[in-house]
């Protein structure tokens, strides 16, 4: 059975109903499933590939691997075999389109909203199967699959995990089609044939951030000998310069995300995508914050809020938590330095990495002891997930992320993102020498409540006021103030909701504090 499939043929116990794709490696079909019913996305190899006993053994062992993954971003594999001397693979199917389409309708339909909403559904799975220890190698917006939802925001799947590896270790660099737009997204290790580990997803995971925002690939050029050269010596973009209407802060990020070096990049996915979140927060000015502990000389606090916000990133604000001063470019300006100064084979060694995936994701360091305060609230690590969801990173007093391994402030913060069910956005601060801290209502918004809280976890005080969040809609804040002494030098400031009480009936009443 050579070629492709038309509608109506028999393969491997499947109907062919229509074609989603082809490329070198092979086509993907709509087939519906023998027994259930349901239809697959089934991908059916290329007799070349399918030929090869050492890339059929791979293949079937890394489809094996991938079939253990289960999270609601990444596609589910379902089946995988031979028939007819063709390898396939069924998996789930997603009615929709890749990011990759939706790169090519323009920025009318993929806003920076939209753009970041599919980073960080993607930074999920892909945090998700680095914890259990599984890399992608060919992230990139092709297999990142959107499936709209009236009224709500796409469900977002990275697709591709368990084929990616064994095609791209097989295959020429000159061969049309797949590997050429692969380049576009590797990581200069893969390049160089260097240790390769989750900090390689975490560099394509930046370039498809960075064609997300712009419509362009981070290293366009002619020969896919210049792309490989680019991203092994070139500086990386400055996505501004693409797109004027990006915040230059977002230049950091894609800095950082894109450094030749693994062990200057983001420590997980999800860190690459809460920064990017945070660089769009500064330039929409939603609000001026102060995370700073507050001074008993400073006794009034405002909030400052903003209506308009011209990328449309929601993430609430108030003038005492967070001070968004700017685009400073502190955070990554020794990873540009070594982008330009990275040399290909030579560099390899200088590349090795320190965290790997099999050890496990990289830990808070200095910032650990925040997370012990609030152990069942905030992530374990960088890369996993808190409480309903809520992913965190480290900043500091000007909401910039921060490398957690350098030596810790006077105070330190961490910024959590939440589900917007009702969180939106969580500061935590606290005193590295143990001095307590506390809170105080702000004084250009109504209180519409103020207690004081016992549970067995401790005690302290709750205050929580309404406010209007972007676009002038309702929203709460809440407060919490720590009185017991093992965690009295930190506080938590919370925002979301429709309201003071909505946030702090939805959110506090059952949140592990």
């Amino acid at each position: 059975m050579a070629g492709k499939f038309v509608p109506g043929t028999f393969f491997a116990g499947y109907v062919i109903e229509r074609t989603l794709g082809s490329g070198g490696m092979g086509a993907v079909y709509v087939a519906r499933h023998p027994r259930l019913p349901r239809r697959d996305a089934l991908k059916v190899l290329s007799e070349d590939h399918s030929a090869d006993a050492e890339f059929r053994a791979r293949f079937i062992r890394e489809a094996e691997l991938a079939s253990r993954l289960d999270h609601p971003n990444i596609v589910a594999v379902h089946d995988r075999g031979v028939e007819k001397g063709r390898l396939w693979i069924a998996m789930q199917f997603v009615d929709g389109f890749d990011a990759a389409a939706l790169i090519r309708r323009g920025p009318a339909e993929l806003t920076p909203e939209r753009a970041l909403h599919i980073i960080d559904a993607a930074a999920r799975g892909l945090d998700e199967a680095h914890r259990v220890g599984m890399l992608h190698r060919d992230v990139k917006p092709a297999n990142i699959l959107l499936q709209p939802r009236p009224g709500q925001q796409d469900r977002v799947y990275v697709t591709d995990f368990g084929i990616a590896r064994a095609v791209i270790e097989t295959t020429a660099l000159t061969e049309a089609g797949t590997v050429l737009a692969t380049l576009a997204y590797a990581a200069p290790e893969q390049l160089i044939a260097g240790p390769v580990d989750h900090r390689a997803d975490i560099y394509a995971l930046g370039c498809t951030l960075f064609e997300l925002l712009t419509g362009q690939k981070p290293f366009p050029r002619s020969t896919p000998v210049a792309v490989l050269q680019a991203h092994i010596q070139d500086p990386p973009p400055c996505a501004s310069a693409a797109n004027p209407m990006l915040p230059q802060a977002i230049d950091d990020v894609i800095a950082r995300a894109l450094a030749k070096n693994p062990e200057h990049r983001y420590p997980s996915c999800g860190a690459l995508a809460q920064a990017a979140a945070a660089a769009f927060d500064r330039r929409a000015d939603v609000a001026t914050l102060d995370l700073r502990p507050p001074a008993r000389q400073r006794s009034r606090r405002r909030i400052a809020l903003a209506v308009g916000i011209a990328a449309s990133v929601v993430v609430l604000g108030v003038a005492s938590a967070l001070a968004l001063k700017g685009n400073s470019r502190d955070v990554t300006s020794t990873d540009a330095s070594a982008a330009s100064s990275a040399v290909v084979a030579s560099s390899s060694a200088a590349m090795t990495p320190t965290t790997t995936v099999a050890t496990g994701a990289a830990s808070w360091g200095g910032y650990s002891y925040m997370v012990r305060v609030l152990p069942e609230l905030l992530p374990k690590t960088p890369a996993d997930s808190g409480y309903q969801g809520m992913r965190c990173v480290a900043v500091d007093s000007d909401k910039r992320p921060i490398d957690v391994n350098q030596a810790v402030a006077a105070t330190t913060y961490l910024s959590c993102n939440g589900d917007r069910n009702p969180l939106e956005l969580l500061v935590m601060g606290c005193n590295a020498n143990r001095v307590a801290m506390t809170v105080e209502p702000f004084t250009d918004a109504p209180v519409a409540g103020d207690e004081q809280w016992e549970r067995p976890s401790g005690r302290g005080r709750v205050i929580w006021q309404d406010i209007s969040g972007p676009a002038g809609r309702p929203a709460g804040t809440v407060q919490v103030e720590f009185a017991d002494s093992g965690r009295s030098f930190c506080q938590l400031r919370v925002f979301g909701g429709e309201s003071g009480r909505d946030l702090l009936e939805r959110w506090w009443r059952n949140a592990p504090i």
